[in-house]
């Protein structure tokens, strides 16, 4: 089976109802990003932080995976699919893909303060006092702006492997996940969907000037 490495970003979630901060001039739900989302936002307002986290976890019990999101989980049945997200619900899981690789951590996850490592899964509530069993405050396991993305050098290595590359629904304007396109074999094909594309087509690179749910089909198309 060919190797086909999907990047997706927020435009594939936002088909599903989930709004991003990219769309509204830095905020996010109402909030500044750095109040929400950097390690001086949570050390200056930790409850703010946390209920922020606690509303978007309880977001996810009102969406669902949408058509893009069930179309690369049925891929899987003739090709191996890789998909590397820069979002943080579980919309690719939840929809049936095997092999999900999150750079910016999971909202349905928690981690200790002190042990970055110390990662428990967490459904409900976040609150302060929320502690993990060496009494360390649990705080969302989400990557904030400045910290150090963890699964960037397993993305690299797998988009070294690459056999075809798709990217779908992201900018390609938040590093280091932008950068991943430049890992990719230099003689493999490049499809982007998003409607309104930041890079153009060349011989190489299929621009599909769509929405995430659209662009699936068309792309599923020129795969025949």
């Amino acid at each position: 089976m060919k190797h086909l490495v999907v990047l997706t970003g927020a435009g594939i979630s936002a088909e599903s109802g989930i709004k991003t901060f990219r769309d509204a001039d830095g905020l996010w739900e109402g909030h500044d990003v750095m109040e929400v989302a950097t390690p001086q936002g949570f050390a200056n307002n930790p409850e703010l932080v946390l209920d922020f986290y606690n509303q978007r976890r309880q977001q996810l019990h009102d969406v669902k995976p949408n058509k893009a999101h069930l179309d690369l989980a049925a891929l899987e049945n003739d090709f191996d699919v890789t998909i590397i997200t820069q979002n943080v619900d579980d919309l690719h899981e939840r929809a049936g893909s095997s092999n999900v690789i999150h750079l910016h951590g999971e909202l349905l996850k928690v981690k200790s303060t002190k042990n970055e490592q110390d990662i428990i899964s967490w459904t409900g509530d976040l609150n302060l006092g929320d502690v993990c069993e060496k009494g360390h405050q649990l705080r969302p396991h989400i990557v904030w702006f400045g910290e150090d993305v963890p699964m960037i050098d397993k993305s690299i290595d797998i988009c070294q492997t690459a056999d075809i590359l798709l990217i779908i629904g992201t900018s390609m304007q938040v590093y280091p996940a932008a950068g991943l396109m430049n890992y990719v074999p230099s003689e493999i094909p490049v499809y982007f969907i998003d409607p309104k594309p930041a890079i153009g087509s060349t011989d190489r690179i299929t621009v599909i000037t769509d929405t995430a749910t659209n662009g699936m089909t068309s792309f599923i198309e020129l795969l025949k």
